[in-house]
């Protein structure tokens, strides 16, 4: 781990977005901008998922400080044949929460794909990426 113990606590904040392609089959399924399989509708238990895998992050990645998040909010967007996960994560800590919003959108992607399996395996999950993030030493923000 990176030793944080002289940094200074501040508000944090990282949004990340993952994108999952759907295949036609699977968007003939959707009603209402949600997904209803046997295992239950799709988005929502999405959601669940991300939010509990960046409560957990630190479990996950090897060097991760375990941090008490304050606020994670995870959205999904139909957009033409792409599903877009965004995850936002705030914290007031010594260090950010990049991590943790980019684990909460790649859970919330491999989520749907788990639950979508049954319909299609031509799912993909394309692109996680960083959006932004604030707090710090430098803020980010893509393009």
């Amino acid at each position: 781990m990176v030793d944080v113990s002289a940094k200074v606590e501040s508000e944090r904040e990282a949004c990340a977005q993952a994108v999952v392609l759907l295949p036609a089959e699977v968007l003939q399924q959707v009603s209402d901008d949600e997904i209803s399989t046997r295992k239950g509708p799709v988005f929502s238990t999405a959601i669940i998922a991300g939010v509990m895998a960046a409560k957990r992050t630190h479990e996950l990645i090897p060097f991760c400080h375990p941090l008490g998040l304050d606020n994670c909010k995870i959205s999904i967007a139909l957009e033409g044949d792409r599903a877009v996960i965004d995850c936002c994560c705030k914290v007031t800590h010594k260090t950010g929460v990049e991590m943790e919003a980019l684990t909460g959108a790649s859970v919330a992607a491999l989520t749907v794909y788990d639950m979508l399996k049954a319909l299609s395996h031509d799912i993909v999950i394309s692109e996680t990426k960083l959006i932004s993030k604030r707090g710090g030493k430098r803020d980010f923000k893509r393009g």
